[in-house]
């Protein structure tokens, strides 16, 4: 029987955010964001096991994530992250496979170590509509905003109509076999996540209704609101 196992790539310097570590580290309410992501995660209990990738050089997940013992017992700390979020993700899974830790029927859900506001109601819902199915689903959210196409010299060249589009989240979820097989088959240049290397394989994942609260925290200015979503959290 298929198994769900996250897998979460924290080996990102976080340049954009400039917090002088990595955002994954920066403490909100007393916790990483990481830690606070892992918690989130951890309360699914239809997740098995959590695996985290970091960098082999990092110096901060041991100090910076404090979880009790019944969760710790859930995680597993690789130490094999790559340049690329893509990089972490394939050399973590190969990790997992290899321990045997997963299978190759797993179920794997890939999310981003600064998602700390994930709410649980979306992730049952990735859980229930693509769990099952053989292409795998990831959360998203339709396109909300006009889009503007930028030409010469920051002038508006077209309105690109909205319509279809949606705002990829995490977590993104795949069978292990076919996480990997579209890994190994494909220029990590230009994935900036794994449905992208998924569909380069003809494969249609699903879309599932995101939220808006499943922020990434990339910039300075992300962390204001994931401290009110936190807070308001704690507040009901």
């Amino acid at each position: 029987m298929s198994r769900y196992l996250a897998l979460v790539p924290a080996a990102g310097v976080g340049s954009r955010f400039g917090a002088g570590r990595p955002k994954q580290y920066v403490e909100i309410d007393g916790r990483s964001v990481l830690e606070h992501t892992l918690r989130r995660l951890l309360a699914e209990p239809q997740i098995e096991r959590v695996a985290v990738v970091v960098s082999p050089q990092d110096g901060y997940y041991a100090q910076a994530v404090r979880l009790p013992e019944n969760l710790a017992a859930r995680v597993t700390w690789l130490r094999c992250g790559g340049e690329s979020r893509a990089d972490s993700v394939f050399n973590g899974l190969n990790a997992l496979l290899a321990q045997g830790l997963a299978r190759p029927d797993d179920c794997i859900l890939v999310h981003d170590a600064a998602r700390c506001c994930l709410p649980r109601s979306a992730l049952r819902r990735l859980l229930d509509q693509a769990g099952g199915h053989p292409a795998g689903g990831i959360l998203a959210l339709p396109v909300a905003d006009t889009l503007k196409r930028a030409g010469a010299g920051s002038a508006i060249a077209a309105t690109v109509s909205r319509k279809g589009l949606w705002q990829a989240q995490t977590p993104q979820l795949f069978r292990a076999d076919l996480l990997q097989r579209a890994l190994s088959h494909t220029d990590f240049a230009d994935i900036t996540d794994e449905a992208s290397a998924v569909e380069r394989l003809g494969v249609q994942p699903l879309l599932v209704a995101g939220d808006s609260r499943n922020l990434k925290m990339t910039l300075p200015q992300d962390e204001y609101i994931v401290r009110l979503l936190l807070a308001a959290e704690q507040a009901t």
